[in-house]
């Protein structure tokens, strides 16, 4: 079942985390959440827009089911745009793959900052709540 919302999985510590580092309640609404984010100059936007995999890791995905999403276009539309975070490795090996190699992108990162910060996914037992804070705390230098 597909919640439609980014980081819907009970477990993962994506909410929680943002919530502590930008002051908001992380049990807030969905859409609430998410004004919060915009409101401290942060969107969301998967690499991927669609792929095949069995269960919900990442490690899971079928890599000759990616499609990523139009992420050239969207982010060098964006003159503003200061970071780039990936959230987890899988999801730097999809934005290298699929995203950074394209002409424009490499002109956008040129000027900006790309960040790949420990997965907030519960299966990233190796990183608990203090370290994932202490990786993520990145996001204020910006």
């Amino acid at each position: 079942m597909q919640a439609g919302q980014y980081y819907a999985h009970p477990r993962n510590r994506f909410w929680p985390l943002l919530g502590r580092l930008y002051g908001f309640d992380p049990a807030l609404p969905y859409d609430e959440r998410v004004c919060m984010l915009w409101a401290a100059g942060i969107g969301l936007w998967d690499v991927l827009d669609q792929c095949e995999r069995q269960g919900s890791l990442d490690s899971a995905i079928k890599r000759d089911s990616e499609v990523a999403n139009p992420l050239p276009a969207r982010l060098c539309a964006l003159t503003g745009l200061r970071l780039i975070v990936l959230n987890g490795g899988k999801a730097a090996q999809a934005f290298r793959r699929h995203v950074a190699l394209d002409a424009g992108m490499r002109l956008l990162l040129d000027r900006i900052d790309c960040l790949s910060l420990p997965s907030t996914s519960p299966a990233n037992a190796s990183f608990d709540m203090a370290r994932l804070f202490a990786a993520w705390s990145a996001l204020k230098n910006h």
